[in-house]
């Protein structure tokens, strides 16, 4: 065995590792991106869920978006004003306060009261219901179909399948609107964690055919616009919707509509919690 052929191989590996190390701190040196020590304090009072409901990718993303003012302090829907507040301290800024905002589920169409076209045995999943017959085995085409896709993304254990809808807990729910994206009928939608009232419908066809597939469902009939006091209620394309930021809750709407389809948020928080 050739030892100096091994100690001259040592030597030169040895070297090597050394200009290869020099090259890279000095490499590093000059070309690191410099961090603004804000965004390293902002990262550490935020949630760390990085759910994206902000709508930036993660906690991090966000943190370097208020640092570069282009997000406001309180842009994090989970954190909601407490963090809002901290946040607001480190920027050196007041936080505005902001209205909480809770997903809400637009449909009422349970096992009881909304019919079934067939028996369906497959993927229960909600969003590969487009290759399936008819959208799905319900009968309404714009109704929850009850798969809990909404419920799997949620990060905060906030929605449920109760009865065959998806039902939100609004105590839960910090608004990061990952069931709205899941959800493949666009039935969820954000609403003021104070609303008192929300219709629990989207179906647009006009009346006859939706007590045909729905015995509850909005049949467009406007007895609950006409008898608003504060015009926050219309119905467009045969479907009520109320304006939250119009809406007393006085519950006109509520006591007039027919088909009882417009609801508190009690009723939904309930259910939630018999699930």
């Amino acid at each position: 065995m050739n030892f100096t052929a091994i100690l001259i191989a040592a030597l030169v590996v040895g070297v090597l590792g050394i200009v290869i190390g020099f090259f890279l701190g000095v490499s590093g040196e000059k070309l690191k991106v410099e961090v603004d020590p804000r965004e390293e304090e902002i990262i550490g009072v935020l949630p760390g869920n990085n759910c994206g409901g902000c709508g930036y990718p993660g906690c991090s993303g966000l943190a370097a978006a208020i640092v570069a003012g282009e997000a406001p302090v309180g842009q994090c829907p989970v954190g909601g004003a407490p963090v809002a507040a901290k946040v607001g301290a480190i920027m050196g800024v007041a936080a505005e306060e902001g209205e909480r905002m809770v997903a809400f589920v637009k449909c009422a169409g349970d096992c009881e009261k909304a019919k079934t076209a067939y028996e369906y045995t497959g993927i229960t999943e909600c969003t590969a219901m487009k290759y399936v017959p008819g959208g799905g085995p319900k009968s309404c085409t714009f109704g929850c179909l009850g798969y809990g896709s909404c419920a799997a993304v949620c990060p905060f254990d906030a929605i449920h399948v109760v009865n065959g809808i998806a039902v939100v807990d609004k105590e839960e729910c910090r608004a990061c609107k990952k069931c709205i994206e899941t959800c493949p009928r666009g039935l969820i939608e954000l609403v003021p964690y104070s609303a008192e009232y929300a219709v629990q419908c989207v179906n647009k066809n006009k009346g006859k055919e939706v007590m045909n597939v729905c015995s509850v469902g909005c049949i467009g009939c406007k007895l609950c616009e006409k008898n608003c006091p504060s015009d926050a209620i219309h119905v467009t394309d045969n479907i009520a919707h109320i304006d939250q930021e119009k809406c007393t809750g006085c519950g006109t709407c509520a006591a007039k509509c027919p088909k009882k389809i417009i609801t508190g948020k009690t009723k939904e928080q309930a259910l939630a919690k018999e699930a």
